[in-house]
């Protein structure tokens, strides 16, 4: 019997055992697998409905075949290139704002030395991520109402102000309000991502560092940073790849009409235009746009990665 052979047959045999011993935990992984499969993959086929004038009444078969109309249509609307600006503009602002925040707190929450503190620490901060955007804004128009919101009606009167601030029924003070919500609302649950990270750093090197002499800040410049820098660049990839993403439920709570011209992203976009409009077409062909454009971007930055030395994304 040949080597190739007997690897085989022990590869088999191992996986056989495998599946004995642990079959409880391959029952409960085909419940997620194939909800990934049936939402993920099975949905695929019906992207041709771009190459449609797609009318479910009619399906595909009686929907007229019109090529690349829709994308010519949806390139060439006034209000996509304004959603577009805008879910461009805001998800570029959440980059630079959201990306360094969990990196931040993972770096001070490691640091902390009185663990009943953190753990507690960390409950509060993780907390904000399991809520719903609904809840989330609700809260916000109870904090910060231009008349009657709790912090314009402390900072009145506290004498800070003579009149209430307009954080969300103004574009810019939205658009600051929108943005600071989101850094909050996901920082706590992004510094898990470090925190597992940072557990990965051979402790001996700290100790090395502590006995020549180094303080805090020293060992989490030369030691910290350095050891998650990996992880920095793959989830600066992931983000990179959400560039065109916006988000409907995010955006609906905090809109006004007199903010319409920031609120209005292409999750908006698609909404009012593609689904609420009965116009599959054009639903599906901004998404599949966004999806492209985002592999794009993956694909770019894993390879500028690569260029500079590290290991990237695939």
């Amino acid at each position: 019997m040949t080597k190739v052979k007997k690897k085989a047959i022990i590869a088999r045999t191992g996986w056989k055992r495998a599946y004995k011993r642990d079959w409880q935990l391959y029952l409960l992984l085909l419940i997620p697998l194939t909800l990934v499969i049936l939402f993920n993959y099975a949905a695929y086929p019906g992207l041709r409905m771009v190459f449609y004038d797609f009318k479910p009444a009619k399906g595909y078969l009686g929907s007229e075949w019109v090529g690349l109309k829709t994308f010519a249509k949806v390139f060439k609307d006034k209000d996509f290139i304004r959603a577009l600006k805008s879910s461009i503009s805001f998800n570029l602002l959440d980059l630079a704002l959201g990306f360094p925040m969990p990196i931040i707190l993972a770096l001070a929450l490691n640091e902390l030395r009185y663990k009943r503190f953190k753990k507690v620490s960390q409950t509060i901060l993780y907390l904000p991520h399991f809520l719903s955007w609904v809840i989330i804004g609700s809260v916000a128009y109870t904090m910060f109402r231009t008349s009657s919101g709790l912090v314009n009606n402390f900072l009145t009167n506290s004498g800070l102000i003579s009149e209430g601030i307009p954080f969300l029924t103004e574009k810019w003070h939205w658009a600051a309000t929108y943005l600071l919500f989101g850094v909050w609302q996901g920082m706590g649950w992004g510094s898990i991502i470090y925190l597992a990270a940072i557990t990965a750093i051979d402790i001996e090197q700290y100790e090395a560092a502590m006995i020549d002499g180094a303080n805090r800040w020293q060992r989490m410049r030369s030691i910290t940073l350095p050891g998650i820098k990996g992880t920095v660049v793959t989830m600066l990839i992931i983000n990179l790849g959400r560039i065109m993403n916006s988000n409907f439920e995010r955006l609906v709570p905090f809109g006004n009409s007199q903010v319409k011209d920031f609120q209005y992203q292409l999750a908006i976009y698609i909404y009012e235009k593609g689904l609420a409009g009965n116009n599959f077409s054009r639903a599906t062909a901004v998404g599949l746009f966004q999806s492209l454009v985002g592999l794009f971007l993956v694909l770019i930055s894993d390879r500028v990665a690569k260029k500079l030395g590290e290991d990237g994304l695939l």
